[in-house]
């Protein structure tokens, strides 16, 4: 397979791109206020100053005064380094991601081609590839310079070899967004939870891990045959569903798969419920109301994270909180999405107070929103029955909840026309709004100890 001309640009663009990735090294020595200052300044420079010095000659072709590409560049650097200003480390490895593994996927991309993923045609294998090796090479890196002997290299190397493969994943999605921003601030709150760890896994693994992940596999692949048969998930739900279920019995064992279940059956009877009318009303749920890995991913995925990190890490309350808030979350958007749409009398979109059409991006109803918080309430019950938490967690649950579909409400509602998200991103988002409202719960010691 021989190289193909990269587009006119390409290259100084890219060099540039990568290139400013090694001002991570800088972290080590300039500290929170330090380093935030300096992401700062880029963001002024690549505003102001960039485009009156050169900087036009970094636009791509059809581009014209600024790039929002490399303005967001700098202020994903800046928000990585205010959220991760305890752990600058993580930051660098952030950064990495951004500079090298995006960088480098774009390159080999472009030069290689090649065979195109299958869920997004504009992508490659090769350029996947590339940002796993490259993105997870300087992550480690820069984990390994930022936080000199506190982590060991191979540790450190699977930790961010991992994330970056997340980082890919998320990156080869065919969203309209630029993935500056989410993907390198998502990828970086996964390694945090993996570096986390350090030290619990040989604990984890003889403690009856493989034993509860035999059975647990065995309990979903029972569980997705069921739900085929049903015509509730399509076959690549049944692969999603089955790992996902297994990866958290493996972790929470049946507490966990409790949760599972129950969010599963909300939003499968809600979805069934009254599918007639919606479907008649062109409100229902595509391929009958099927659920295919995407589907998996978007509700399940932060979940199945929490679940690992509520096993193997020092704090078991706070990513307790975090896995049902995710799971309330998802529950409490899918009823209230579809009972809404089925029950609701007025529907208004919070973006502009205004009445909509059932169905609308982003419009809520009370019908629904009460449907919603019935769900969040179910979980998060549950969680505090099984034990993940104390009682005042059923409450941070349902907030956790009502916040994340919230959000999603006002930001459906504003991307409506523009075709930025689709609804599984979407539903991926908010799941990762549910579980951080949850989790800031017991980092603020609302609930005490998190450990």
């Amino acid at each position: 397979m021989g190289l193909r001309p990269l587009p006119p640009g390409e290259l100084p663009r890219k060099v540039v791109h990568i290139g400013s990735g090694l001002f991570a090294l800088a972290l080590r020595f300039l500290g929170p206020v330090g380093s935030a200052a300096m992401a700062l300044f880029a963001v002024l420079f690549n505003f102001l100053i960039l485009p009156r010095v050169g900087g036009k000659n970094l636009l791509r072709e059809g581009e014209s005064g600024r790039s929002i590409g490399i303005l967001l560049y700098p202020i994903s650097v800046f928000l990585l380094i205010l959220v991760f200003w305890r752990h600058l480390e993580v930051a660098a490895a952030g950064w990495g991601l951004l500079a090298f593994g995006d960088g480098m996927a774009s390159v080999v991309g472009l030069a290689l081609g090649g065979e195109r993923l299958p869920w997004n045609p504009k992508k490659s294998w090769a350029g996947t590839l590339a940002f796993v090796l490259f993105g997870g090479a300087a992550a480690t890196a820069f984990v390994l310079w930022t936080a000199p002997g506190v982590y060991s290299v191979p540790f450190a190397a699977a930790c961010c070899f991992v994330a970056a493969l997340v980082a890919a994943a998320l990156e080869s999605q065919p969203q309209g967004l630029d993935d500056n921003l989410g993907v390198p601030m998502v990828a970086s709150l996964f390694l945090l939870g993996l570096l986390l760890t350090q030290g619990r896994w040989a604990d984890l693994l003889a403690g009856g891990f493989w034993t509860r992940a035999g059975i647990g596999f065995a309990i979903n692949a029972a569980f997705a045959a069921a739900a085929y048969a049903a015509r509730s998930v399509d076959r690549s739900g049944v692969i999603a569903g089955t790992l996902l279920g297994t990866a958290i019995y493996a972790f929470l064992d049946w507490r966990g798969f409790l949760l599972l279940v129950a969010f599963f059956v909300i939003g499968t009877a809600c979805t069934k419920l009254g599918y007639q009318r919606k479907a008649a009303a062109k409100l229902a749920q595509e391929a009958g109301g099927r659920r295919g890995a995407r589907h998996a991913f978007a509700n399940a995925g932060v979940a199945a994270g929490c679940a690992l990190f509520a096993a193997a890490t020092p704090y078991p309350i706070l990513f307790g909180l975090a896995f049902a808030g995710a799971f309330a979350t998802a529950a409490s958007d899918t009823a209230g999405s579809e009972i809404g749409q089925l029950l609701g009398r007025r529907t208004f979109k919070l973006t502009t107070l205004r009445p909509v059409p059932r169905g609308t991006e982003g419009a809520v109803s009370l019908e629904g929103t009460l449907a919603g918080i019935l769900a969040s309430l179910v979980i998060g019950g549950l969680g505090y029955w099984v034990g993940l938490y104390p009682a005042p967690g059923i409450a941070v649950v349902a907030v956790a909840a009502f916040v994340g579909t919230t959000f999603e409400s006002l930001v459906g509602g504003a991307l409506e026309r523009s075709a930025l998200l689709d609804n599984e991103a979407l539903n991926f988002l908010n799941t990762l709004v549910g579980a951080l409202v949850a989790a800031s719960a017991a980092l603020v010691g609302i609930l005490g100890p998190v450990s």
